[in-house]
């Protein structure tokens, strides 16, 4: 064989191989390979919540669908932002995320310039004083535990101060 034969032929090789590791490597870019990537256990899995989805009402599964939709669409950082609230969320106990559910109910029903008026303060606050996020939850968690009394009394105890 000529030299440019063996070239030639070590370059062929040579992007087989590389073309062969790069789709080991590379994500999948349909469900179905998505899909045919997932172990057995992980494939069931997906089975069931699909059977349970369709098991839903119309409505509720179109409910769905929109927001599948509008998560779509969201730019990735208020992606990142909502799996951060997810993740925060799911270290709370179930007692935290049921008051955490009624003070959202409470939100709600505040007129909407005032709920995004506080939403704002709260978020720019907590911007500023990156340190102190971890105290005020800290400082949530232990108020949550407290008797309805004792949030009483610690009621007083602030207003008392703020009087002086």
């Amino acid at each position: 064989m000529k030299r440019w034969d063996l070239a030639a032929l070590g370059l062929v090789v040579t992007l087989l191989a590389g073309a062969t590791t790069r789709a080991e490597t590379q994500p999948p870019r349909t469900a179905a390979e998505r899909f045919e990537r997932m172990t057995p256990e992980e494939k069931e899995a997906l089975r069931a919540k699909l059977r349970e989805f369709k098991a839903l009402p119309a409505d509720e599964q179109e409910r769905i669908r929109g927001n599948l939709e509008r998560w779509r669409q969201l730019p990735p950082e208020e992606r990142e932002r909502i799996r951060t609230n997810l993740r925060e969320l799911k270290r709370l106990t179930p007692a935290e995320r049921q008051a955490l559910r009624e003070r959202a109910r409470e939100l709600k029903k505040l007129d909407p310039e005032r709920r995004a008026e506080l939403r704002q303060r709260m978020r720019q606050y907590l911007r500023e004083n990156p340190d102190k996020r971890e105290q005020l939850l800290e400082n949530m968690r232990r108020w949550r535990e407290l008797s309805p009394e004792k949030r009483q009394e610690v009621r007083e105890r602030v207003r008392e101060r703020r009087r002086r």
